[in-house]
């Protein structure tokens, strides 16, 4: 029986890479797409360490074709995807005065909508049991005015999980977001981490149970 696939979009050395060592060492073979080469071809070295089978493709997420193309070959080439992890989101630090329309939506596009191209083009291999989960952020609640973007990101994307999680279920897959209420660090509570131990818990919440936003408050 092959072994399952997580495919993390956004991928990169924080959150993420602790993502993908997270269930590369529960046994996962991973796909990762991202933005820098280096980056990936690092991350993937370390995965390979642990076990893994590793995939990786540079693409921009807001670019819904390459996005949608590097996804389909994961799913081409593993038969399945069982584990879905979206993580990019835009810093600009423009205050909502500063911040044009334009701007706005180009950062709502990388931080929200590259969700639903990675979520469509991921669903023709997913099954029942299959998880999708997002890294969230307290500034969905509690947006910095100093990075308006931001909160209407995080908000954003929590919402539109709701909605992913409302409608897959009908076929056994869940979406959860995890809202980290706290900021990264190196020590303590909020390391990538520990951040990612809380993800993979998500995922692996009990169905009759499940909730589509999980907080992680340290």
């Amino acid at each position: 029986m092959s072994r399952p696939v997580i495919v993390i979009v956004g991928a990169g050395p924080g959150v993420s890479g602790s993502v993908a060592r997270a269930f590369a060492r529960d046994g996962y073979d991973v796909g990762l797409l991202g933005m820098d080469a280096d980056q990936l071809t690092g991350l993937a070295a370390e995965l390979e360490e642990l076990g893994a089978t590793v995939g990786h493709t540079v693409a921009d997420v807001t670019d819904a074709e390459a996005t949608a193309a590097a996804i389909a070959r994961f799913g081409e080439h593993t038969g399945h995807i069982d584990v879905l992890h979206f993580n990019p989101s835009a810093f600009r630090e423009k205050d909502p005065l500063e911040l044009t329309v334009p701007e706005l939506l180009e950062d709502v596009s990388l931080g929200v909508g590259a969700l639903l191209t990675a979520v469509q083009a991921a669903r023709p291999y997913m099954s029942t049991g299959g998880r999708v989960t997002v890294t969230g952020s307290m500034a969905a609640d509690k947006p910095w005015n100093k990075a308006a973007s931001l909160g209407v990101q995080k908000a954003g994307v929590r919402n539109l999980v709701h909605s992913l999680d409302a409608t897959l279920k009908e076929d056994g897959i869940r979406a959860v977001s995890v809202t980290v209420r706290g900021t990264l660090s190196r020590e303590g509570a909020f390391t990538p981490d520990r951040v990612a131990e809380a993800i993979r818990a998500a995922a692996a919440q009990d169905e009759s149970e499940w909730r589509s936003e999980v907080t992680y408050s340290g």
